[in-house]
């Protein structure tokens, strides 16, 4: 094992502690019961959105359209007074007793009368503007409703009389064609505003726990629902596993079968050599997809044996640029490194050499002749990152997002032809998650592919579940393969 930092011998010695592992499939689980968790809530939530507003809105309008409306009404009576000749009665407010009344929710509506002349000046007659409430007779109501014939607001009449609805309708001259004057009808609506408050405050508060309700429930729920998918999920994870565990000995029976009959290729007519060098390739290239699949259903079901250590990433990277460097030379494709810092992570060797090492294998199966790969491992920001960078074919833009899909191979005769599975880099991005980082892929056809594996960096006293384990190096193959006395 590398000797780091002071830090890193303490953090390993910490006794009785593991670093707690997410498990694929769980993660996949919790995703899905999240997402129908907030579809459940969101739908919720927009039922309870539309009947709020159209309950607010509802009330709103018979509360207050019947106040406008005997506002309106008595306008209209005052002006048909103005026209009779009766401008004292036209202007007379209904509120002389008490000019300034204090507002009840179950009393009388206050109700007051302002007229004005035609350049909206009030006309005194039974009250003056001191008599009436703030911002009765302010603002350009007057003034719009000379433009337009009539207008109306709601304006704040302070503390004693709180909101006031003002109707503004302007009355003809004698010969039609001018304004002789405004007449202006407030009254309060200050009682139904409460009223309009207090359904607010009550459609927010239940909704509120409305939603959390539906939140708990909707988990609930969800659990119930996914209950028979874990359960199939499990199923399907076992078989896979349970078969793939399997054909690996009659594979591997049928391959030495076929070798120790090449030990005789002397004796063998030239067609059966042939035949049996094709079972030996072929049972390779069956013992790799059981093996790949067998990886995979053991990190999906959360059963791959993962070991936690500290390890030095540049020290993992420099192994796997070693183990490639003889293939590579057969291809004429050079093998550069490039590390900076000491980046540390928190891991399994063993494993995270694999995810090296089936990006190795790719940038070298996808490369040109006389090529080049770089592998470089730095620190950024907060996180160790390891690319591999080839100067290979490169990947179309729309196969990008499926790359890491399972047997999903870009070009399949070419796969095929290098020996290639489409299960590599599914096991290389399900131990990156393993180990809570993550496989991005970027390229540009004709310029080269860039893998960037990102993994949190070991820090002093931010893994407080660590178990001290001694470090081992990898088996791996090139290909991707997991040796088997792992």
């Amino acid at each position: 094992m590398f000797q780091g930092p002071r830090w890193i011998d303490g953090l390993l010695r910490r006794p009785g502690r593991r670093l707690l592992v997410e498990e694929a499939g769980a993660s996949l689980f919790r995703g899905l019961r999240t997402r129908l968790t907030l579809w459940y809530c969101g739908v919720l939530g927009a039922a309870l959105i539309l009947f709020g507003v159209a309950l607010y809105f509802g009330a709103n309008y018979f509360l207050l359209q019947p106040l406008e409306d005997s506002a309106q009404q008595q306008a209209r009576q005052h002006v048909a007074q103005w026209l009779a000749g009766y401008l004292d009665r036209a202007c007379a407010s209904p509120m002389l007793d008490s000019p300034f009344p204090a507002p009840s929710k179950q009393g009388p509506v206050m109700e007051w009368v302002v007229c004005f002349n035609a350049q909206g000046h009030p006309l005194v007659f039974n009250n003056s503007p001191n008599q009436l409430p703030p911002g009765l007779i302010s603002g350009s109501l007057v003034q719009q409703a000379i433009q337009e014939g009539d207008a109306s607001d709601i304006v704040d009449g302070g503390s004693s009389f709180g909101a006031i609805y003002r109707y503004a309708r302007a009355v003809p001259g004698a010969d039609g064609s001018e304004i002789a004057g405004v007449v202006l009808v407030g009254e309060s609506i200050q009682a139904q505003e409460n009223a309009l408050s207090l359904l607010l405050v009550l459609l927010l508060c239940l909704g509120a726990l409305s939603l959390l309700g539906a939140g708990i429930g909707g988990l609930f729920l969800a659990n119930r629902a996914l209950a028979p998918a874990r359960l199939a999920w499990a199923n399907q994870q076992r078989f896979i596993a349970d078969a793939s565990h399997e054909l690996r000995t009659p594979l591997t029976l049928l391959r030495a079968d076929a070798e120790v009959l090449l030990r005789s290729r002397l004796r063998l007519q030239g067609e059966d050599a042939a035949l049996l060098e094709d079972i030996v390739t072929e049972t390779n290239h069956l013992a790799a997809i059981a093996n790949n699949l067998l990886t995979l259903a053991r990190l999906d079901s959360g059963q791959l044996h993962r070991e936690h250590e500290v390890v030095h990433l540049a020290a993992l990277a420099h192994n796997g640029a070693r183990r490639i460097r003889a293939l590579a030379s057969q291809r004429a494709i050079r093998v550069e490194e490039e590390h900076c810092g000491q980046p540390y992570v928190i891991g399994d060797p063993l494993l995270l050499e694999q995810a090296i090492l089936v990006l190795l294998d790719n940038a070298l199966k996808y490369n040109r002749q006389g090529g080049s790969v770089l592998i470089r491992t730095l620190e950024r920001e907060g996180r160790a990152v390891l690319e591999v960078c080839d100067t290979g074919i490169g990947i179309p833009p729309e196969h990008l997002p499926h790359l890491g899909e399972r047997f999903y191979r870009v070009d399949k005769a070419r796969s095929r032809e290098v020996g290639g599975t489409g299960l590599g880099l599914s096991i290389a991005r399900g131990i990156a998650r393993l180990h809570r980082g993550q496989l991005t892929l970027t390229s540009a056809p004709g310029q080269g592919t860039v893998a960037t594996l990102s993994l949190p960096l070991a820090r002093s006293g931010s893994f407080e579940t660590l178990q001290h384990r001694p470090a081992r190096l990898g088996t791996a193959t090139p290909g991707g393969q997991q040796s088997n006395a792992r």
